[in-house]
């Protein structure tokens, strides 16, 4: 596989088609009164999602503290973001999200909860990977329901492949744990596919992860008679 100890990786397919839904007037009110708190601001690339080749963030000047951290890819409107943050106040959570209203969601939320170790990037999480986070700095990465991108023409768009496996596993510190969810059965079968025969990784464990809250959208999944298949990969020491 490539060899990213120097992040010099480039995605041109992106993972997501950036329509982002019309904000409710609360997203937008969190979104304004917080974003300058707790969204930083990072340099662009072309795209105003993309994320410009730039030093990784001072994680300790971010959150005020040295403290771990747990990534989430695709935070969407922050419960699993949020919740993390409430039941571990000594870890600092970072999220990835692209659409504004997804953001302002989230942001209301850490808002309501007062957690006060969450921040988040608006922006593309593999150009996040690759230039704002330094090697093995991370503990635990989520990527929880991204995009299934069913049709098989498509399958170029998946976010989780080999190439998110090198990413990953240079972020991610020895021990640490990367922790997949998908309802999608294909997509379940090539996450396995990239992380089992990738001797980097280990499976650690196929249960459900007991601190991700079960979300109107996993729900709609349930009752349209999917699987939820989650799985934890730890990183072998290297």
């Amino acid at each position: 596989m490539e060899n990213l100890t120097t992040p010099t990786h480039r995605r041109s397919v992106v993972s997501y088609v950036r329509r982002s839904p019309r904000m409710t007037p609360s997203q937008r009110v969190s979104l304004d009164a917080h974003r300058p708190q707790w969204v930083i601001e990072v340099e662009r690339g072309d795209l105003v999602t993309a994320v410009a080749a730039q030093p990784p963030l001072d994680l300790e000047a971010v959150f005020g503290r040295v403290a771990p951290l747990i990534v989430e890819i695709g935070c969407g409107h922050g419960d699993a973001l949020v919740a993390g943050a409430v039941a571990q106040p000594e870890t600092n959570f970072l999220g990835f999200e692209v659409f504004d209203a997804s953001i302002g969601a989230t942001l209301g939320k850490i808002a309501a909860s007062e957690v006060v170790n969450v921040r988040l990037v608006a922006a593309d999480a593999i150009g996040g990977l690759t230039h704002l986070l330094a090697e093995h700095s991370v503990r635990e990465l989520w990527v929880f329901f991204p995009d299934p991108w069913p049709k098989k023409r498509h399958h170029k768009r998946r976010l989780v492949n080999a190439a998110f496996a090198d990413l990953a596993h240079r972020v991610l510190a020895p021990g640490g744990v990367l922790r997949l969810a998908t309802d999608w059965q294909s997509y379940a079968e090539a996450m396995a596919a990239v992380f089992d025969n990738d001797p980097r990784f280990e499976l650690a464990s196929t249960d459900r992860f007991d601190r991700r809250p079960l979300t109107k959208f996993e729900t709609r999944g349930i009752n349209a008679g999917r699987t939820v298949h989650d799985f934890a990969y730890t990183v072998r020491p290297r």
